[in-house]
This record gives structure tokens, sequence and C-alpha cells, in this order.
């Protein structure tokens, strides 16, 4: 600690390259500061820090590391209550460019784990992000002295060394109130939970914070579930949606969307006070959409595309500007083979031509002459020959009353059974449109090629995330944008990260499916942490946040180099 308050004096007025000198780890009276990197200049990416609390100083219980999930839970809860004394409070420190910025990876309202906080070897890992103080480009010695002997000690003093037993407790219990939802899903074979009193609306399109004054959800008693969970006096009761083919319907503006976007979040919990910490979805859930303009390549989807003219291969079907219909069908193929068991589709970011085609359509366009076979024709094939269920918002077309197992009418955000009135629709009107019969096709069992991922740009290899939806890997852009289920900029830098690992670790030579190397993954993801993919081992590892495999292989998906080979 004297150490370093020497050497800011000492550099006080230097150029800002000086700071170099301060890497390194130092003991203060509550903690150890650790300056893993320094940045090079005062408006350049800034510096990052550790602090590491012992036990002595502040205990973690050994209860709430009892689970993997706990100790998410844990680690979150302690990462909120740093980003909610940042939020507000303002740092007085001065200078030029980012100089006196504190910060830390802040979570939203998912619980998703994430390198800001670490709870293990019985210490409390913070990481941070901090700018440097300088006077232009050089050393602001006295500021930088105020950042690391005043703001950062007030900072884990008044959040980590603040935080009671009972706020981490609270976080605890919800941990073991989710586990128990998703055990009880899988015993009733349920594929998404909808708690009673259950707030789905988003305050705005820019806010994920719950609407005031919206309508609470209210089960329809065909659908009600009663889930007995811990740390609840009262058992749960919500709307249990079955394994199967279950449709959202109703006019528009009535909730029909809002209901599936609740659910397409549901494969992440959520944080008490957001109205759907009683929402969850199977975690294998992947909402699929049409996605114009995408690079796919080497997928079969001649389940759904056959013929196509000039004679192109639709069971190794690559192209760099794919169709609404093509983007759909790789988009469902790719799901299933890196293992969803649940799609979730909105027939407002479908293509239409990928969802149905009625009869006056087949009379006029012959079957001969289109080469797209319709969703609703295999829809029953991927619910009985691949364990697949589906979840479709469908506002526009009744001939998939009849293929359905489950039918919701959202009516002024209420929901509704009409399972009955629905198939009764359907005899009375019966469709004359012509059906497939034909079992759904095989799945692809592709290999990504090593020379698929490059990095190099100029003399440098990088890949870098940009927000959320964009990866630059050399002079490549992956576009995520269409990845709907990709929430968080810290599970597209985790993405860049493993990216960046796969090809330095030379990872995709072995000879292996997708499917296998996404389980290899997973695998180091569950055993060493997400910081074992980190470019810098033992030093501070980013801001990154676990992104899930479908996720990880939906940027594989859409690299432009990409070059993959069929293993069937």
């Amino acid at each position: 600690m004297n150490k370093l308050k020497n050497v800011l004096k000492q550099i006080d007025g230097k150029s800002y390259k000086g700071y170099k000198e301060i890497q390194g780890s130092y003991s203060f009276p509550s903690y150890r500061l650790k300056i893993d990197y320094v940045q090079g200049d005062p408006f350049a990416a800034p510096s990052k820090i550790r602090v590491q609390i012992p036990a002595s100083v502040k205990k973690i219980k050994a209860e709430w590391k009892e689970t993997k999930s706990r100790q998410i839970y844990t680690e979150d809860v302690l990462a909120r209550k740093v980003a909610s004394v940042l939020n507000r409070s303002k740092p007085n420190v001065r200078g030029s460019g980012k100089s006196g910025m504190v910060s830390i990876d802040q979570p939203k309202q998912e619980i998703i784990e994430r390198t800001a906080v670490g709870v293990e070897n019985d210490l409390i890992t913070v990481c941070l992000t901090v700018g440097l103080p300088a006077n232009g480009r050089r050393i602001n010695g006295k500021e930088a002295d105020k950042l690391f002997f005043t703001v950062i000690p007030n900072l884990i003093k008044d959040s980590l060394l603040s935080i009671t037993d009972g706020e981490i407790q609270e976080f605890v219990e919800l941990a073991d109130q989710h586990d128990a939802i998703l055990s009880k899903m899988r015993e009733k074979n349920l594929i998404s939970f909808v708690a009673d009193d259950a707030i789905l609306p988003r305050e705005s399109g820019v806010s994920d914070r719950p609407m005031k004054g919206a309508i609470p959800f209210k089960s329809p008693e065909a659908n009600r579930v009663s889930i007995d969970v811990p740390h609840r006096d009262e058992p749960l009761t919500g709307m249990g949606i079955s394994k199967g083919i279950v449709l959202i319907v109703g006019g528009g503006y009535h909730g029909k969307s809002t209901l599936l976007n609740a659910m397409e979040r549901g494969v992440y919990p959520h944080i008490s006070g957001d109205g759907r910490e009683f929402v969850l979805t199977d975690p294998s859930a992947v909402k699929v959409r049409a996605e114009d303009g995408r690079q796919v390549t080497n997928v079969d989807i001649s389940p759904f595309i056959k013929n196509l003219p000039r004679g192109a291969d639709t069971t190794k079907f690559s192209t760099e500007n794919a169709s609404g219909s093509t983007s759909q069908a790789a988009n469902v193929i790719e799901a299933i083979e890196a293992g969803a068991h649940t799609l979730l589709i909105d027939e407002d970011t479908s293509a239409t031509n990928f969802m149905i085609r009625d009869e006056r359509m087949q009379e006029l366009v012959v079957r001969e002459k289109e080469p797209i076979t319709p969703f609703i024709d295999k829809i029953k094939s991927l619910r009985d020959e691949m364990d697949v269920s589906t979840i479709l918002v469908m506002g526009g077309s009744g001939d998939y009353f009849s293929e359905a197992d489950d039918v919701i009418m959202m009516d002024q955000y209420v929901p509704h059974n009409v399972t009955k009135k629905a198939k009764e629709i359907a005899e009375k009107y019966p469709s004359h449109r012509q059906t497939a019969e034909e079992s759904f096709g095989q799945l692809p069992s592709r290999h990504f090629l090593p020379h698929s991922i490059q990095p190099r740009k100029g003399k440098k290899e990088k890949v870098q995330a940009k927000g959320r939806t964009v990866i630059l890997m050399g002079a490549v852009e992956v576009d995520l944008d269409g990845v709907e289920q990709l929430v968080d900029a810290s599970q597209t830098r985790m993405i860049a990260d493993l990216l960046m690992h796969l090809y330095k670790e030379d990872l995709l030579s072995k000879k292996q499916s997708l499917s296998s190397l996404l389980d290899t993954i997973e695998a180091q993801l569950n055993e060493l942490g997400l910081a074992s993919f980190a470019p810098f081992k033992d030093q501070h590892p980013g801001e990154l946040a676990r992104p899930r495999r479908f996720e990880i292989a939906a940027a594989l998906n859409r690299i432009r180099t990409a070059r993959v080979k069929d293993l069937r």
C-alpha cells in the first residue's frame, strides 16, 4: 500500500506510459489490490484491476456455495451491490479522457454466470475497470492517489463490506426456487411455466424493466399447475405449457408476442421484482426467425427446401445472402443440431412462405414448382421423430389449428385455453391444402474446419466484440443482430474470447461435430470457469458473461470465412 503511494508520487507529471510502473499487487487493510493491466493513453480502453477480500474480512457462508446455482446467484448479488454503489456515487476524480472512471460489469434483469465477482478459495474477487487520471497525456499522481486510497476503499466499504447476510440469503433462496421449478417442469414434461401475477410487458422498447400498471398474468384453468417451492409458504401456481405443439393466438396488440418474449427470455432466471422472476422456459429453447442476408455454410435444409432452380444442392446449402425462407430453414436446422428441444417462433419475424401455403396458392403454384415444404407440414414430425416441441405465435392462419396440441388465446393480455374451440373450427372448416406425408429427414453432423476462424488483420490477430450484436474477427464482421436470445454484451465478449481460444489452441483441427465441440466448450466452462477462455490467465478476466451453447453455435454459423464439412 505504501509502495503504491510512493510510486504515484514519483511518477506524478511524467508521461502517461509511466503508469506501467504501478502494475502489480498491493496489500490494503481490508483487501489485496491487483493492478493487472494499465492503459497506454487516458483516452484508450481503461485499466483493469482486481480487489480480493479474504474470508477473515467478509465471510461467505459455505451454504451459499452449496450448489452451482447458489454460487452464481451469490456472485450476482455481490456484483449488483457494487454496481448500485457506483450508480449512486460519482467519484470526484478529475482529469482528461477516462480519468477517474470506475465501473463493474453490471448485471441486468437476468441472472447470468459472469466474471465480475468470484467467490472461491475463501476470497471474494471483484473485477473493476478504472480510468487512471491524467492532465492531458501526463500522469496526475494526486488524483490517482485519491482514486486508489479514497474512491476504491470507500466503494468496497459501502458495497461488499456493507452487504448484509439477508441480502445474500434472498438471492440464495431465489436460486433454490428456480432450481425447484425447473426440476418440477422436467418431471411434468413442461417446456414453459408462467406464474400467476407475473408482469410480462416491459417499460418500453429500450427498457427491460417491468411496465407500471400492467395487467398481472393469470393462467387459464386448463393449464394451471401448482408447484411447491422452498422458502415459500404457499405453492406457486401458474400456466404450464406441456411438450408438443402450442399455438398462441389472438388479435393484434393483445399480448401474443409479449408472452412469447417472456418465454424466450425465460431460458435465463430473472431477479426478484422483474415481474418475470417465475417465468421459466426449457433451457434448450431457441427462438428462430427469418434472417435475410445472413451467411449460411453447408447446412442441410432439404427437410424444408428441395429442388431449387438451377439444381442447387440443398443438402449442402451455402449462401452469403440467405432469403427469408432459406435463412429460417437454416436457423431451425442449426438450432436442432446444437441440441434445441423447443423452438419458439413468432409469425411477425417469420417468412410467410416458410410457415404456410394455403390451398389456393397450392392450386396455382403446384407442388412440382414449389421447392419449399412449409413448416406446418414438418411440425408434427419434429415433435414425433425429433422430440422437438414448438411454441408458435400465429394470428394469420387457422390451418395450424389441426396440428396443435394446445391453443392459448390472448385477449387484452389475459390468456384463455381455446383448444377445444379451435379443434371444432378445424372440423367445421376443413382445410383442403395438400400436406407432405413424409419423415422429417436427417440432421447434419457438421465439422468446422480449422481455417474457419481468421483473426488476422495486417500483422495483428484480434477477435473483439463491438456491443451485443457484432464481433470483429480480423477483417471479418460477424453479425449477431438476429440472435435474439443473446441478451448481454458481456456474452458477446465471451463468444469473441471463445473464438480466439479455438483458434490459438487449434481446437478445430480435431475432427469432431459441432455438437461435440459445443460439449467440449461447455465442459471447460463448467470445470474451469469462464476465465479459462480469457486471453490473460490468472489476471483480470474481462467483462464476461456465459452464453448458451446455442448462441455460441449461432456465432460460428454466421462467420463468413467458415469452412464446414458434413461428417455424415
